[in-house]
């Protein structure tokens, strides 16, 4: 796939993988959770709400988290592997313009879009640049790094996906929409904890290294219960009842499949290195992955 893409864009590619398009179907997948959530499975893909919907999704993913990604990647300077990106190449010269002409590229064509869509769009590409860039830098800042990143890619991320099509958010979905910020939560201090050593060598204090492996884990599994605490609660709002006992058992089972990714690594902790920790993370981000489709399904049919 490199030597491909290296033939074809030649020394540009650098660019293109530094926007990590690994992570794109994630995004893509978690934004259009909102989407579904709003008009419903049936129908989902034609109507006048869908294609505005498609451009919406198009610039978070694309424009706003592959800019932010390179912008991120650009003062990071990693040397090890990523989130998505395995053996990345050094960062090019260029490599934060583009990534910011990426994000205020997108701003632009967002104003095609409702309002809570672009208001959206702005905040997350706000906190983006205060998140990477020197002298504010707020990944290297412990719990500000957190707030972030539960808040925009945890909820604001979906939301965006239900802003595009301009309906207004239902009191239950908006619990659904809120609970996937703590379920976040969970989720962001795994994604660090295998880049304890290269966090250490640039001096950035994340939260998981403030917390130590164990406590990491720890507050990930509080933070999923908090998570699935809402969306149970997003249920009673929703008025489910006896014939919706299969919603609750979906809900019980990503529940069951959090505990379990989060359990299993506690217990094992101090015998693993590195990659038993990258393997880690990835299987929590298939637990996410799972909670997206049974929201979906419990929520929009």
């Amino acid at each position: 796939m490199r030597r491909a893409g290296y033939r074809l864009l030649g020394p540009g590619f650098d660019y293109l993988l530094h926007t990590r398009p690994a992570e794109w179907p994630i995004m893509a997948a978690h934004t259009l959770m909102g989407y579904l959530l709003a008009v419903g499975l049936q129908g989902a893909w034609s109507g006048e709400r869908f294609a505005p919907a498609v451009l919406g999704l198009g610039l978070w993913v694309i424009c706003l988290n592959g800019g932010t990604l390179a912008l991120n990647s650009a003062y990071d300077r990693d040397e090890g592997d990523v989130a998505y990106l395995r053996r990345p190449p050094p960062p090019p010269r260029h490599l934060a313009g583009f990534g910011l002409l990426l994000m205020f590229s997108g701003l632009s064509a967002a104003f095609l879009l409702p309002t809570g869509y672009r208001v959206a769009y702005a905040v997350c590409l706000v906190l983006s640049v205060l998140y990477s860039v020197p002298p504010v830098r707020l990944k290297a800042v412990p719990g500000a790094d957190w707030v972030i990143n539960m808040w925009g890619f945890g909820t604001l991320t979906p939301y965006a996906g239900w802003a595009a099509t301009g309906l207004p958010v239902r009191p239950a979905y908006g619990l659904v929409l809120l609970g996937f910020c703590p379920l976040f939560a969970a989720l962001y201090p795994l994604t660090q904890i295998y880049q304890f050593e290269e966090d250490s060598r640039r001096g950035d204090r994340t939260l998981a290294r403030s917390l130590g492996v164990k406590g990491s884990l720890l507050v990930s599994l509080g933070a999923a219960a908090v998570g699935f605490s809402v969306f149970a609660t997003a249920g009673r709002v929703a008025g489910w009842s006896a014939p919706d006992a299969w919603r609750w058992l979906a809900l019980g089972l990503c529940a069951l499949v959090w505990g379990a990714v989060l359990i299993n690594w506690l217990r094992g902790h101090e015998r693993m290195g590195v990659k038993e920790h990258q393997r880690g993370m990835y299987l929590a981000l298939a637990a996410w992955a799972v909670t997206d489709l049974a929201v979906v399904v419990t929520w929009s049919t």
